[in-house]
């Protein structure tokens, strides 16, 4: 069973001249009950968009999208008692405590006080804040706020729950905490996951799934691991100035070269060039290079992470800006 599902998901605002803009074209994925889905792109890529729409904020323009089985358009009310959220931006009153966060926002969801109490705790328990619950929130570290928001998001019990930059401006201790609660929801609380990440080895880490967005539209998916595959053995990153076009057909019609792809630079283009060993292929790449007149300034040669993946299929760098 798919615990969120789209289908050609469009949405149109206006922009200030007037004329629309389109910050999704089509968008059709499925995440799987139980998996953690990671969805990635460069900043203005549609993420927001997608969640907005996905968690009831902001209908579509056209298009379906199914969240734990509900439609979020006729159905909306079915999908919010189902679904938990975390934002971006931490939003939390310094002057309440930790308890009286978690309370005020359990009352929200209609929970009688045992109920409440009982859910406090044990969620205290499960993001290490039992100790500091009843202190104020003024008082808690970055990393003790995203946990007690972690927390607070829990506390419908969802099915799905949604968490966008889950760990952005925390240290990587606090970093790895926060992936360690992840992985214990889904597989203690059987929660379905979607997150979305400026940070290449979180979702390399956590997600069974990866799905990259671009300029409004989902341009590749799939299990980290097989995405990392598709990119060869090595990668050779080359960049210079000269005939992209023709020195990109050249590259390709190599035998061990399982992909070629560039992105142009401030100064010059940027090759990503998938090979069987780059050690070996390096001395013909450049010498490919070469004989198309390319001038070749800078090149290097590593193993593929999903950091390559991410270049290679829309020439953006992650920000976090």
């Amino acid at each position: 069973m798919n615990a969120i599902e789209t289908n050609l998901l469009v949405k149109r605002y206006p922009s200030k001249n007037g004329a629309l803009v389109e910050a999704l074209r089509g968008v059709s994925f499925a995440v799987r009950q139980g998996d953690i889905y990671a969805l990635l792109g460069p900043n203005g890529a549609g993420k927001t968009t997608l969640i907005s729409i996905l968690t009831t904020l902001t209908p579509p323009t056209s298009g379906q999208a199914r969240v734990a089985g509900f439609d979020v358009v006729t159905q909306t009310a079915e999908v919010r008692r189902r679904l938990g959220v975390t934002f971006q931006e931490i939003v939390l009153d310094a002057d309440l405590t930790g308890r009286q966060v978690l309370d005020f926002h359990a009352r929200l969801y209609g929970l009688d006080r045992p109920t409440r109490r009982q859910r406090i705790d044990a969620l205290a328990r499960l993001v290490d804040l039992g100790d500091v619950l009843d202190r104020k929130v003024g008082t808690y570290s970055g990393g003790m706020k995203r946990r007690l928001e972690l927390a607070r998001g829990l506390l419908s019990a969802p099915q799905v729950l949604f968490l966008d930059e889950p760990t952005q401006g925390l240290d990587p201790q606090n970093r790895a905490s926060i992936w360690r609660y992840i992985r214990r929801l889904r597989n203690e609380e059987g929660i379905t996951l979607l997150l979305t990440t400026h940070y290449m080895e979180e979702a390399e880490a956590l997600a069974d799934r990866v799905g990259i967005i671009d300029h409004g539209q989902l341009i590749v998916e799939g299990a980290p691991a097989d995405l990392i595959g598709r990119m060869g053995a090595d990668v050779i990153t080359l960049a210079g100035v000269g005939d992209a076009e023709a020195l990109d057909a050249r590259l390709r019609a190599l035998p061990f070269v399982s992909h070629s792809t560039h992105h142009a630079m401030s100064e010059g283009v940027r090759f990503q060039i998938g090979v069987d060993s780059g050690e070996r292929r390096l001395a013909e790449i450049i010498a490919a290079a070469l004989g198309d007149s390319f001038a070749v300034h800078q090149v290097t040669v590593s193993r593929p992470t999903l950091g390559d993946v991410f270049l290679a299929y829309t020439g953006e760098q992650l920000r976090d800006e």
